[in-house]
């Protein structure tokens, strides 16, 4: 049967549950609010979305746009995976990329609209007259002189006087028609209705789907004007730091345009649309060297918002937001406001039983699987890549033979080496900038309470002292996350603290830690990468902290040692001071309070499984 077995290929393993609360979801034509998917990497959110759910959203009466920031086209179920860790790629995706993935997947929505009859110029020109002032951009766009107000070109009358009526020609549904019939003759193919396109659709049909799209591009030139005429004002916005909303929502209107627009065409059984945003976090950390657009924080912000405005107002089509960022199980929904801001559906993956179930006498044999499940746990992705690499076994150029202890020690090294390792320097740098940070003032007093033993981080720019304090710090960190058994509930256990820590933001912002929302625990992503963290511990410890007479900063105590317990009881860091002060000893507010000391490391680490 294990014979078998192994020369079957991976396949998509249904979850019925989780599919149906979604599905049921984007159902409805319009919602009152976006919904978030989210859950650590690898446990099958993007797998769920492209091959079990969008194919049933995409067959009439429904419509899809699935955008993923991370990948420029959407992706199979093996083949470039997500990576494990959350690092900035190479090239770092920019901002002007995915805001035109964003608006080319909503454009693909309104064309769809625009076929199905469902969206026509006047519905573009009701939503974008609700917020927008259009005269002096439709003027520009026509050539038409815009009329000036009474009180410049008029000059003083008496009060018997009567004011004449506007010109009709200037009026904005004159200026609006010429627009869309000079936009019609043009020969934009974004658009424009192809030849093959509504073939079976009368002539009078056709031309007023090509009023529609001529519409939707007048709208697009008029906002793109508008916010040209803004970026000055956002480049003197990136300069002070300053903030300012309706220059975020500029960058977001076109995108929200559409959206209110679509909206407005949802009918149940008739046009159902839906956008699923894949990776949103990527969005929010993008990078943008224009300073005359706004930073990537602040268009994901203002994207969000407006996307919240429009469904608690009136109501807006499905969007589904899917992440695997423990930032949006938490603290999105604080910066956002409200503890229900969202619809949260937060997933795990697998428990040991279901995996079991799925995966014994179809892909591992039982006594394969007993060793799989202890050392990796049931999450999706590293089982389907433990699978993969039990079917190379056989290839002549994979260093490793069919024992499967053997395949599981060589995807821990790659795991340690290509994902870990550089996660977490990218996080030791992120500690060193914190120290940077708390000696120019920039973070605030109470993120430094009284005994935290970030306290008090180097006072000078020496970079080698910096390295060595984010260093002990992130140890020290591990080494109190192993003693927790890799889990820390920091609402249950008031231990909201944690969340002040450097060491725990840094390594949740590399992606190796996930917050979770319910219930409250701080956790490794996956088992594999849990090991790979005890792994860098225990070399960290026993190569990199062979220190000799450090300066150490006192973190407000006069204690002699300090002890970082292990799980067998037998680690510890021994500190003996060279120079204690006490309490009765006035220290001069011009004097930086230092210690040297002598650092000794005994690590026994025989009872601790890596």
């Amino acid at each position: 049967m294990a014979a078998a077995a192994a020369g079957r290929p991976w396949r998509v393993i249904p979850r019925p549950v989780l599919e149906t609360v979604l599905h049921n979801h984007a159902l409805r034509p319009r919602v009152p609010q976006p919904l978030l998917f989210h859950g650590p990497r690898g446990v099958g959110k993007s797998t769920l979305l492209l091959h079990r759910l969008l194919p049933r959203w995409s067959e009439q009466p429904h419509a899809a746009a699935f955008v993923d920031f991370l990948h420029p086209t959407p992706i199979s179920a093996s083949a470039n995976a997500a990576p494990w860790s959350l690092l900035a790629t190479d090239p770092a995706p920019s901002l002007p990329d995915l805001r035109r993935r964003l608006e080319s997947a909503l454009e693909g929505l309104a064309r769809a609209a625009v076929l199905r009859g469902a969206v026509g110029s006047k519905d573009v020109l009701a939503a974008l007259s609700r917020s927008h002032g259009l005269r002096t951009a439709l003027s520009r766009l026509t050539g038409v002189p815009a009329a000036r107000s009474s009180a410049t070109s008029v000059p003083a009358r008496s009060p018997t006087a009567s004011v004449p009526a506007r010109s009709s020609t200037t009026s904005v549904p004159a200026l609006w028609a010429r627009a869309v019939l000079a936009s019609a003759r043009g020969d934009d193919v974004t658009f424009r209705i192809g030849e093959g396109e509504a073939p079976n659709c009368s002539m009078e049909e056709r031309a007023y789907m090509q009023e529609a799209m001529a519409a939707l591009r007048v709208a697009k030139e008029v906002l793109g004007m508008q916010e040209g005429w803004r970026k000055e004002a956002v480049r003197e916005m990136n300069r002070t730091g300053r903030f300012s909303r309706s220059l975020a929502n500029s960058a977001t209107d076109w995108p929200c345009l559409l959206l209110d627009v679509l909206s407005g065409a949802a009918e149940e059984d008739f046009f159902q649309p839906k956008l699923v945003l894949n990776n949103v976090d990527v969005l929010r950390k993008a990078v943008c060297e224009d300073e005359t657009m706004v930073p990537a924080a602040m268009y994901h912000d203002s994207f969000i918002w407006r996307v919240i405005a429009l469904g608690a107002n009136e109501q807006c089509l499905p969007v589904i937001m899917s992440t695997s960022d423990g930032y949006y199980s938490s603290e999105a929904f604080v910066d956002f406001g409200f503890p229900n801001i969202f619809i949260s559906r937060e997933t795990f993956g697998w428990t040991p039983q279901e995996a079991k179930l799925h995966m014994v006498s179809e892909f591992f044999s039982e006594q394969e699987w007993k060793v799989v499940d202890e050392v990796l746990g049931p999450n999706p992705r590293q089982l389907s890549e433990i699978y993969m690499l039990k079917q190379k076994a056989n290839s002549p150029e994979v260093p490793h033979d069919k024992n499967i202890e053997e395949i599981i020690d060589t995807y821990l090294a790659h795991l340690q080496v290509s994902v870990v390792n550089p996660a977490m320097e990218e996080a030791l740098r992120i500690l060193q900038k914190f120290a940077s940070d708390v000696r120019d003032g920039k973070v605030p007093e109470n993120r430094l309470s009284f005994g935290a033993p970030w306290r008090h981080p180097p006072r000078d720019d020496n970079p080698n002292l910096s390295s060595k304090w984010a260093k002990i710090q992130l140890m020290d960190f591990v080494q109190s996350f192993v003693n927790t058994e890799f889990g820390v509930n920091y609402l249950a256990d008031d231990s909201l603290e944690i969340l002040d820590d450097p060491a725990a933001v840094a390594m949740i912002e590399v992606g190796l830690l996930y917050q979770q929302r319910d219930p409250s625990f701080m956790r490794p992503i996956t088992r594999g990468i849990q090991r790979c963290l005890a792994r860098w511990f225990a070399c960290s410890a026993k190569v990199t902290i062979e220190l000799s007479r450090i300066n150490i900063i006192l973190l407000a105590t006069s204690n002699t040692w300090t002890k970082l317990s292990s799980p067998n009881e037998r680690s510890w860091l021994q500190v003996v001071s060279k120079k204690i002060f006490t309490r009765q000893q006035v220290i001069p507010m011009d004097q930086e309070l230092f210690f040297n000391f002598d650092v000794q490391l005994a690590v026994d680490f025989d009872g601790l499984t890596l």
